[in-house]
């Protein structure tokens, strides 16, 4: 059942629609108690949710899937209400959202199941295992700007290995958190596996002081090191995914045409408002105005609006439009210039798309995370140089490089989590594949194995199978014994490979 209304009370806060600004609903404000009382409820939960074992827990969240894939456009629906892009983006989010829940379902035993570990000569008398056992309850605080998608790839993954979660989604997007909650309790109606808690950063502040086994971040990096702050009082582990400053790498040697079209959409959709988007090009200068030309005139193209015919939709945290505006500006000041859109592009809720040149590599244009419709463009001497340029930045979240002949070369050695070749933001569609990014973009993975056993702990288990004759672990040692490991350990080891 939804927590939602209409009634503006003091312990309540409302939803908008981001292109008007309509009040959607009103939801509570969770308080320290709540948030406790949830986490108590979700522990009990936990215990149910892990002795399921895969098997179970893979049934019900193959369930949990064909529903989202039933409902895909009321979900879409809903997230165009409160986030406010185009409904056919939702619908992509959506889509694979469902394939991430899918891979978690049908892998989680294979990545996280026990598994026997070979001993060495050492300890041949041993047997060795290794399993990977849920944490409990897992605290989920999710972003608006991808209110599915997003906290899913911490919601699904955690689920598969068996812990419950607590979801605090944004409070910008609270009817799509309340949505996913509830479809979850329509396939797994026994037990409070997933809860829902509403509510601003007090909110979020709480759930990392409830007790919860882990915490799992997506947001700002200032956001972040807060969430980090309060979680250190219980030592409460985190997982932190912050923003990015992602770049854009044209080689020499490129498909231009398709460098263009990945430039304009890893960077615009979703009106820029993506932590893996593309905010930097750095483009080889034998190919820097044919580039310059194809993606002025792909940008040129594109419109925002809530129409079901527009590129993109509203900037949803109103106050990111100052942010947006101040880049713009302050690039322009700078000596930068506008080839597409200008300084008075900012203005209310729909941002015009925005394609700056000559922009100082010292501007909070480059620096700082603009989180809007807006590209820089740069020309450099090489692929080399934009490498150094793209790893210059305090974030390491994602990149694309586009080169025909270097890619796979240039795509190792730029400083980020992901990297995608002749494509952007690919890397996000590939459920196997780790997702998160390194410096002030955070830290720990969601996807993949690496996020199945980013929410269980190792646990190794050995059983002797005889005694040893000699034994070593033991006050009745003898010399002769250290002796004789000492003779097999330099018979074993001791041959210096080099030859030195």
């Amino acid at each position: 059942m939804s927590l939602a209304d209409n009634t503006p009370t003091l312990d309540r806060f409302p939803s908008h629609d981001p292109a008007t600004g309509e009040v959607l609903a009103t939801w509570p404000v969770d308080d320290e108690a709540s948030v406790a009382e949830a986490v108590d409820r979700a522990r009990l939960a936990a215990q149910w949710w892990a002795d399921l074992g895969h098997q179970g827990r893979r049934e019900r969240l193959l369930a949990w899937k064909s529903l989202l894939a039933r409902r895909i456009r009321q979900l879409a629906q809903q997230m165009h209400r409160e986030n406010g892009k185009p409904v056919d983006d939702a619908i992509l989010e959506i889509v694979l959202t469902i394939d991430h829940v899918d891979w978690a379902a049908r892998h989680s035993r294979k990545v996280l199941g026990p598994r026997t570990v070979r001993p060495t000569l050492l300890s041949a008398n041993q047997q060795a295992w290794l399993e990977y056992q849920p944490l409990g309850v897992i605290g989920v605080i999710g972003p608006w700007n991808y209110p599915v998608f997003t906290p899913m790839g911490s919601i699904a993954y955690a689920l598969a290995a068996g812990n419950a979660v607590v979801f605090k989604p944004s409070e910008y997007t609270p009817g799509v958190g309340a949505w996913l909650v509830d479809s979850f309790a329509e396939v797994v109606p026994e037990q409070p596996v997933l809860q829902l808690v509403t509510g601003r950063g007090e909110t979020g502040a709480a759930l990392c002081r409830a007790g919860v086994d882990k915490i799992a971040f997506t947001g700002s990096t200032a956001t972040g090191k807060k969430v980090m702050a309060a979680c250190a009082a219980r030592l409460t582990p985190v997982l932190i995914e912050c923003g990015g400053k992602d770049a854009l790498i044209v080689d020499s040697d490129a498909d231009l045409d398709a460098a263009a079209d990945a430039a304009a959409w890893g960077g615009l959709s979703n009106a820029g408002q993506t932590c893996v988007g593309i905010e930097r090009v750095y483009v080889a200068e034998d190919v820097y105005e044919p580039f310059l030309a194809k993606l002025v005139a792909k940008v040129e193209q594109l419109r925002p609006g809530s129409d079901p015919h527009a590129s993109y939709g509203p900037i949803t945290m109103p106050s990111q439009v100052d942010v947006i505006r101040r880049h713009i500006t302050e690039a322009l000041k700078a000596g930068a210039r506008a080839v597409v859109g200008g300084a008075d592009s900012a203005e209310g809720a729909f941002v015009q798309p925005v394609v700056l040149v000559d922009v100082p590599e010292d501007s909070p244009a480059i620096t700082e995370e603009t989180f809007g419709p807006t590209l820089s463009v740069t020309r450099v001497r090489d692929a080399d140089e934009a490498v150094d340029r793209t790893n210059a930045s305090s974030y390491g979240l994602g990149a694309a490089v586009f080169s025909k002949r270097r890619g796979m070369e240039l795509a190792r050695r730029v400083h980020s989590g992901m990297t995608s070749v002749n494509s952007a933001v690919s890397f996000a569609t590939v459920p196997a594949l780790p997702f998160g990014g390194v410096a002030d973009s955070g830290f720990g993975r969601i996807h993949g194995a690496d996020g199945l056993k980013e929410f269980t702990r190792a646990k190794a288990i050995t059983r002797q199978r005889f005694g040893l004759p000699m034994p070593l672990t033991s006050f009745d040692r003898t010399p002769q014994t250290t002796d004789l490991v000492v003779k097999v350990v330099t018979l074993l080891h001791g041959r210096n490979r080099l030859g030195r």
